[in-house]
């Protein structure tokens, strides 16, 4: 780096150190208390902060509705099939107990994330604003506390309760990152924990925690660096006192330094460990660091975890981890869930993370934005490799507020998650060649600026890799790139990927292949998903170039053309995971996404506004492509058939049918209705299904196969029953409406359409609208395929739940061109 770029970057750091949110991690009772309950809300604006504290006798605003923390207003609308999805204000209080107020410390106010301006009043005195959804920060309130507490009048009126207001907005705004032409909704809301912290008048600000590994001989040099927080600038010898303990919880190294401070200091402490126990995927061993801090004005005591690792990306690949090579086996996530959006409890994230892990997850990118520190911890704790970045999303570059936006998240970010053994790379963005927001679109600005990402990323972080993916015009910036990859999807077939694939690794130093897939409807197969393909031509580039997302025009492509089936969907899954089991060169891929997600650019998608290329519904559901990455990425035997909500096949008489069988196993034999159809071995080489598959008749009616694998002394077993239909069905003619079952007050209808003799329309994608009138509350808005009041068919069938109340409702179900179908629903009673 040269001296003027040096000092430029320098500088940069300084002015943005100011706003950097404080990371006060580790917090136990006694230092933090979250404030979850409680809550209230209104959507909308307020005239100013004074209406969320006068008599609401004396106002026309809607009424506060309580609400608890996290919670984001765009729960439900993000995925409403009528209407776009709430951007504007929305203002919440809260009543902190003065109780909880300590005289002797500082108390500061913890946002973990919000969205995504935000500005926080104790009572009508503006104490702190943020600009940013996904980064944290804290403000400090000691001061207005005091101020409100010290009148004693205005106190008691609020019986000893100190208001907390906050207004958050996620408005449009051309000046900010994440750009709203981004592939995923903006939400709004405090959709992450908010908690008061309550510190010594010097406290520890931030820790920082460096090592130098030696894979070889066990050993690792510690460097623990620490910020204190002094604002009123307190003179006086402090102590600090460090512990470690290895990931046995033994305590291996500890000492006390002791320092006269007068200011906000770094206190640096090195420390050598031997005999260490490195962090890796599949021991994802953890160290644990206490620091306590104590001066007259008291003792402060944070713990961190953090965890002895190497990684390499070799230049034109592959990747090694503690000297050994892996093979970066990932996909990626949105904070985004049915319910919640943005706001997804805790239990729900561990779920989410913990399936990853099950299904042979090593690595993941967060996408696209800093994401909750506990995804982080889960990371870390499961042995998950990470990629995260920073919102800088599409639409182009904006002004100076806009860059000096991108430059504090990028910072915050890097501080924020610095002790995580699990992130690899720092993100610098994602799709930055995408123009939209600007009049001009310069191509030398947005490198100029992505070269200052780069080396501000590089000067708080020289331990990690940067990258971005698809901006090919800065690729030779930054030190990780990956190129935009759809063979099969949005361009090409997937017979491509890897001719298209050695190309851009020999294209670029480091190349790691991130986003690839296929959208695909939950519960519709397909005899024959390549009937609608034909017109793909080999060779015109595997690219997703602008609006290929769309659902018209352009060329042919697989997107636009296909038929959105679980089973195209896992033959290209399949086809990929094939070819990466010989790709020796390689350092990895991570597949798009995990999780159906919602997003505002997808309004006619099978369920509106509903990302579907996710390995699982948007409610964690399984789809049939789980399977098919445990069958190539994970080692304990387990063994699956296609086709588990295939519920109807179809095909002439006595007509052979392909039945796949994903499987880890050596070996595995298929039984179809009680009666082998051979044993297959199993080849990674041979697709699909790694040679795990048969073509065997069925017979018209009912039909049950089974299949034993076997790996050693390990069977594992899946079965399976279907209808299979020899007749062809006719016009769409009427809709069928049965009640499936009823659980927990919550009934399931299944809604067929019918030609005139009743045979079931299975190629018909129709969309379906559902309506409940009555007592009952249709569950809906969840952007499943069985949780929203439109979607479309998949194989003629569609479903509705319905909460069930005392009285009576009536589901109806409409398709154009067809008689509206209704149904009762009551409660049962004994």
């Amino acid at each position: 780096m040269n001296n003027q770029v040096y000092k430029k970057v320098i500088q940069i750091v300084i002015i943005a150190a100011f706003f950097i949110p404080m990371q006060l991690t580790g917090q136990g009772t006694e230092r933090s208390v979250i404030l979850n309950e409680g809550w209230e809300f209104v959507k909308g604006d307020l005239g100013g902060v004074w209406e969320a504290l006068r008599d609401e006798k004396l106002s026309a605003l809607p009424a506060w509705t309580e609400v608890k923390v996290p919670h984001s207003f765009n729960a439900l609308d993000a995925v409403n099939p009528d209407v776009p999805y709430y951007q504007g204000p929305g203002w919440y209080r809260f009543y902190i107990d003065s109780e909880l107020i300590e005289e002797d410390k500082r108390s500061l106010l913890y946002f973990e994330g919000a969205g995504q301006k935000t500005k926080v009043w104790i009572y009508d005195q503006l104490v702190g604003s943020h600009i940013g959804g996904y980064d944290e920060f804290t403000i400090d309130i000691t001061d207005a506390v005091q101020d409100f507490l010290s009148q004693k009048e205005l106190t008691a009126s609020f019986r000893n309760m100190i208001p907390l207001v906050v207004r958050v907005d996620n408005s449009r705004d051309l000046e900010m990152i994440p750009s709203d032409l981004s592939d995923f909704n903006l939400y709004g809301g405090l959709y992450r924990k908010v908690s008061l912290i309550r510190v010594p008048g010097i406290s520890l600000e931030r820790v920082q925690i460096s090592s130098k590994t030696d894979v070889k001989n066990k050993k690792a040099e510690i460097s623990i660096k620490t910020e204190l927080y002094n604002p009123d600038t307190i003179k006086q010898v402090v102590s600090l006192k460090y512990t470690i303990s290895d990931p046995d919880l033994k305590n291996i190294a500890s000492g006390t330094i002791e320092k006269l401070v007068s200011k906000a200091e770094e206190i640096e402490i090195k420390v050598d460990l031997k005999k260490i126990t490195l962090w890796d995927v599949k021991n994802p061993a953890l160290y644990s660091l206490e620091l306590q801090l104590t001066g007259s004005e008291g003792t402060d005591i944070i713990k961190e975890k953090f965890g002895l690792r190497d990684f390499e990306f070799v230049p034109h690949g592959p990747f090694f981890l503690n000297g050994e090579r892996i093979f970066l086996r990932g996909t990626h996530r949105h904070e985004d869930h049915a319910g919640y959006a943005q706001a997804m409890p805790e239990k729900l994230v561990r779920q989410e993370m913990e399936m990853m892990k099950e299904m042979g997850v090593n690595f993941i990118r967060l996408g696209h934005y800093q994401q909750d520190k506990f995804v982080l911890e889960l990371c870390d704790e499961l042995g998950i490799m990470v990629w995260e970045e920073i919102p800088w999303c599409r639409g182009g570059l904006g002004n100076d507020s806009y860059k000096d936006q991108a430059k504090r998240m990028l910072t915050n970010m890097i501080e924020q998650h610095y002790n995580h053994p699990s992130v690899i790379i720092w993100g610098m963005g994602n799709e930055n060649d995408w123009p939209g927001d600007f009049k001009s679109f310069e191509k030398d600005s947005i490198r100029a600026f992505m070269k200052e990402l780069n080396d501000l990323s590089h000067l708080l972080d020289p331990s990690r890799k940067t990258a971005i993916r698809r901006c090919e015009f800065c690729a030779d910036i930054i030190d990780v790139y990956s190129p935009s990859i759809w063979a099969g999807w949005y361009s090409g077939k997937y017979t491509e990927y890897m001719d298209v694939s050695k190309m851009w690794n020999e294209k670029v130093d480091h190349f790691l292949h991130v986003e690839w897939g296929a959208s695909m409807h939950t519960g519709r197969h397909s005899e024959d998903p390549y009937k609608d393909l034909s017109l793909i031509m080999i060779g015109g580039g595997t690219d997703e170039k602008a609006g290929d997302f769309l659902l018209e025009g352009g060329r042919p492509r697989a997107s636009k053309d296909g038929d959105w089936s679980e089973t195209y969907g896992c033959d290209l899954i399949d086809w990929h995971l094939k070819e990466q089991e010989k790709m020796d060169w390689h350092t990895g891929t991570a597949y798009w996404p995990f999780k159906d997600f919602s997003t505002p650019l997808r309004p006619d998608n099978a369920i509106p506004y509903v990302n579907q290329k996710g390995i699982v519904q948007r409610d964690l559901r399984k789809k049939e492509a789980f399977y098919i990455f445990q069958s190539y990425w994970t080692e304990e035997p387990m063994i699956h058939i296609y086709g588990n909500t295939w519920p109807v096949r179809w095909g002439e008489p006595g007509e052979k049918k392909l039945v796949r069988v994903y499987s880890n196993c050596t070996e595995a034999e298929l039984f179809v209705n009680g009666v082998s159809a051979g044993t297959k071995i199993r080849n990674s080489q041979n697709f699909p299904a790694a040679g795990l598959s048969w073509n065997v008749p069925f017979k018209s009616g009912t039909n049950t196969i089974s299949v034993v694998g076997k790996s050693g002394k390990e069977t594992v077993k899946d079965e399976i029953s279907f209808e299979y239909q020899d007749k062809k069905w006719g016009e769409p003619d009427h809709i069928e409406l049965t009640e499936l079952s009823v659980e927990e007050g919550v009934m399931t209808v299944q809604a067929v359409l019918l030609d005139k003799d009743n045979l079931i329309c299975l190629d018909n994608k129709n969309f379906i609208r559902f309506e409940l009138a009555g007592d009952g509350e249709l569950i809906e808005d969840q952007g499943t395929y069985d949780g929203s009041s439109k979607v479309q068919l998949a194989n003629g069938r569609a479903f509705a739940r319905i909460k069930l109340k005392k009285g009576q409702s009536v589901l109806s179900a409409k398709i154009s061109g067809i008689p509206v179908a209704f149904i009762n629903a009551k409660e049962e009673t004994e």
